[in-house]
């Protein structure tokens, strides 16, 4: 600390570290215009006591201990211009820092700046750092270069908050928490904006939690943020995480080049009402979002999801293109209905198990999915898609694997103008289209509606079921439309009046019933015309 203010006597200067290792047995004061230079070799290693107590904070019930106090950490500084940490050495808290809450004279953040203007972090190793490898907030202009954190047997890795201007690359950041992660919350009294970032070639992984997220803290608002090239390697929690929880309006969110192995949840958003933040914030929202060229796969229980909080809070305009996800499946066929909800938790858990295996679209507007597919490891009974309490949600080119056992391929629920086109299962078939209170719109195609009647009805075992099947122009010309059944009870053959049907027209569908049969059944009928398929079913 000496050396720091000395060089602050002649207006800024770098200190030096050359190879050996050095104990910070307190916290170290940073000064403006002060570069801290760890050559090859060099360790600055943490103490299990003597640092800078937490200062008092009348904001810390509206984020947890870590985030609300800033003192207690190897090195801190706070309103400060032009620092840097360069070299190739590490900062390395042995052991000693804390994960949880520290009591007096126990740090537990390696790097903590508030406020602070013209920051590089370059080079460097950030190990074994506590709660957090490095934590800013309220920060203006930050770049980073080859920073490496290793953190996984601690918490967090790099946590940026209220933080705007930041260029990183060639990151590499192994957490236990979250990895690399933009927030916003209350700990500096006041709402910031966030944005203005780039982030390329970085390689992420974080063994409980997060690797790349917005969130859960977000009072301001985030815009303008690129993210190319990252690699994820592991997420207990979300791949690529994106949730609105305290008021934020999200916008301007790019995802490209993207690839993922072994995440929990590979993509989540979720507009949520939890509003811990100070001046009275309301709902947030989530918008203009783009992912393209993403490759992930799944290990745990959690589909790919959109989840607005509400029909007036919406997720609003999210692209795909090249998006293909492989999930572990293994569920059987389960209720289609919407799945429940806390509001106010941000983890994929917080939701319950998902209708589809793939993706779940909940209160959503102006989806879009090109060129992308899902995939599951393990049969799944599931369907691939389910979209509910949404509008414009397309699909063109989607390559969707069908499990044994689901009942259709794509499911519109309460779905204003949707549109699935050019689209197959894995192995080449038409994907089956369900819509149940919904429109569908698609440009330039050819296109039916097919509903059932009655849409359910009583047969005594050795009687036979009549369901009249009609058909309906959407658009263009459809020509004929294939017709098949399905769901019909073991030892029944049915059989159409009419197969292909003109469309337009109606065709009966006949299903004896067995007089062994027993119980209710659900048929299933699709049909096919062109590139268009559809689905309806009758009990």
């Amino acid at each position: 600390e000496k050396a720091i203010a000395d060089a602050v006597t002649h207006g800024g200067g770098t200190v030096e570290f050359p190879a050996g290792t050095y104990l910070a047995g307190g916290t170290i004061h940073l000064m403006s215009n002060i570069t801290i230079m760890l050559d090859s070799g060099a360790t600055v290693t943490g103490a299990s006591s003597g640092y800078d107590a937490p200062e008092a904070n009348p904001n810390d019930s509206f984020q947890d201990f870590g985030h609300s106090h800033f003192h207690d950490a190897m090195f801190y500084g706070d309103g400060l211009s032009n620092i840097a940490f360069v070299g190739s050495g590490t900062l390395d808290g042995n052991g000693h820092f804390i994960v949880g809450n520290p009591s007096s004279g126990q740090a537990d953040k390696l790097i903590s700046l508030t406020r602070c203007h013209g920051l590089t972090l370059s080079g460097i190793t950030l190990k074994r750092g506590g709660h957090f490898g490095a934590l800013i907030n309220g920060c203006d202009g930050v770049t980073s270069d080859r920073l490496n954190i290793q953190t996984a047997s601690d918490r967090d890795g790099w946590n940026i908050i209220n933080t705007q201007h930041i260029t990183i690359t060639n990151i590499t950041d192994a957490a236990n928490d979250d990895a690399l992660v933009f927030k916003s919350d209350w700990a500096l009294g006041q709402k910031f904006f966030n944005g203005h970032v780039t982030v390329t070639n970085a390689h992420l992984s974080a063994k409980c939690c997060n690797a790349l997220m917005f969130g859960s803290e977000t009072c301001g608002d985030f815009s303008d943020y690129v993210f190319d090239g990252i690699t994820i390697t592991g997420a207990g929690k979300s791949g690529l995480g994106l949730v609105s929880m305290d008021g934020s309006n999200i916008s301007d969110v790019h995802y490209r080049n993207i690839t993922m192995s072994g995440v929990a949840s590979p993509i989540m958003q979720k507009i949520g009402t939890r509003k811990r933040c100070g001046g009275s914030p309301g709902i947030g929202s989530i918008s203009n979002i783009t992912y393209d060229n993403v490759t992930g796969t799944g290990k745990g229980p959690f589909s790919p999801t959109i989840f607005g909080a509400d029909a007036s809070h919406r997720v609003t305009n999210v692209t795909f293109n090249n998006v293909n996800l492989t999930v572990p499946g293994g569920s059987g066929t389960i209720s289609t209905g919407v799945p429940s909800n806390d509001p106010n938790n941000y983890n994929p858990n917080s939701i319950g198990t998902r209708p589809a295996y793939g993706w779940y679209i909940h209160n959503a507007n102006w989806i879009h999915y090109t060129a992308s597919s899902v995939r599951f490891q393990n049969n799944d009974g599931r369907p691939a898609v389910i979209a509910d309490n949404s509008s414009g949600i397309t699909f063109d080119h989607l390559t969707a694997q069908r499990g044994t056992g689901s009942p259709t391929d794509v499911l519109f629920n309460t779905v204003a103008g949707y549109c699935v086109q050019n689209s197959v299962n894995t192995t080449g078939g038409a994907l089956r289209v369900t819509a149940n209170s919904s429109t569908q719109s698609c440009t330039g195609q050819s296109d039916f509606s097919l509903s059932l009647s009655p849409a359910s009805q009583s047969v005594s075992p050795g009687g036979t079921a009549s369901i009249t099947v009609k058909t309906a122009v959407v658009s263009g010309s459809p020509g004929g439309i294939s017709l098949s059944a399905s769901g019909q009870p073991s030892g029944s053959t049915p059989s159409f009046s009419a197969n292909p049907v003109a469309a337009g027209s109606s065709s009966v569908l006949t299903v004896p019933v067995p007089s062994g049969a027993s119980g209710s059944f659900t048929i299933t009928v699709t049909g096919v015309a062109g590139s268009a398929t559809h689905s309806a079913t009758a009990v």
